[in-house]
């Protein structure tokens, strides 16, 4: 192999290249634009135990956040189920009372028809009458109302309320013996307690 002036060969030339475009740092070559990585004055171990610190550190607060989070979700979705629930016994109150001024038409309608005529124009407007209590009822009826139709029931206060109690030979104590006002239902809730007479 040909040597040139100097009895430098051409492979020990680009070795020499090499190694003055890198660096040497207490022997160790580091090349262009690399970093140190590690903590200054700490050593691996300790570099490596000052991040699982601060991992660790970092979870809790996640772990810590995300509770928080799942805690006022879980309290909004009470609170929506409260105010709907509110929103609906308001609605079923309101509802209620309007159902109640037709009960007493009707109560003043079934009335009426208790000397109903049975002859001449006044049996004509009788049947009319009858024809608009039933069609008030049936419609009462869809809108989840029903009579009690406590006769000879044992008296309940929770649904009943006596007007005044009598002997009675065909009933027993604490019997109803006579409806003197219908009571209601709407659902299975309590719409108007029924007035009634009571056995002794």
């Amino acid at each position: 192999m040909k040597k040139n002036k100097g009895g430098v060969e051409p492979r020990d030339m680009e070795r020499e290249v090499v190694l003055e475009e890198g660096s040497e740092v207490e022997g160790k070559q580091q090349l262009p634009g690399e970093e140190e990585i590690l903590p200054e004055g700490l050593s691996p171990e300790e570099a490596v135990a000052s991040m699982q610190s601060a991992l660790e550190e970092m979870t809790a607060k996640a772990e810590e956040y995300l509770d928080g989070w799942q805690r006022s979700r879980a309290e909004f979705a009470n609170y929506k189920k409260r105010i709907l629930k509110e929103n609906s016994e308001i609605h079923q109150v309101a509802r209620g009372e309007v159902i109640k001024i037709f009960l007493d038409i009707l109560d003043d309608l079934q009335r009426a028809l208790e000397e109903k005529p049975t002859q001449g124009e006044g049996k004509s407007w009788a049947e009319g009458i009858e024809i608009i209590v039933q069609k008030l009822s049936n419609r009462l009826e869809a809108e989840g109302v029903k009579p009690m139709n406590p006769l000879g029931e044992e008296f309940d206060p929770n649904i009943h309320e006596a007007l005044m109690q009598e002997e009675s030979d065909e009933y027993e104590s604490g019997q109803i013996i006579e409806v003197m006002q219908e009571g209601y239902w709407i659902g299975d809730k309590v719409l108007r307690p029924a007035l009634v007479r009571v056995a002794a």
